[in-house]
């Protein structure tokens, strides 16, 4: 049957790729807000700016840390 498997509800898709905020970082990383700041400045942290607010995608934050946790290693 087609219809076996689980759907997803709009609201759950939305909640997947949903953008966070610097507190959602800070709360998500364990991080202080100098720290992101300092990171989007300096070390490239993939972050939009929207006014005056600056906002993140989960994927691109766990992508990113990924990528600096590997780079560190060599």
């Amino acid at each position: 049957d087609v219809h076996s498997f689980p759907t997803r509800r709009s609201s759950d898709l939305f909640m997947e790729d949903r953008w966070l905020t610097v507190d959602d970082i800070c709360k998500y990383l364990s991080i202080t807000k100098d720290t992101v700041y300092k990171w989007i400045e300096q070390k490239g942290m993939p972050a939009s700016k929207i006014g005056r607010k600056w906002l993140f995608r989960k994927e691109d934050i766990d992508d990113w840390v990924k990528s600096k946790s590997n780079s560190d290693e060599k």
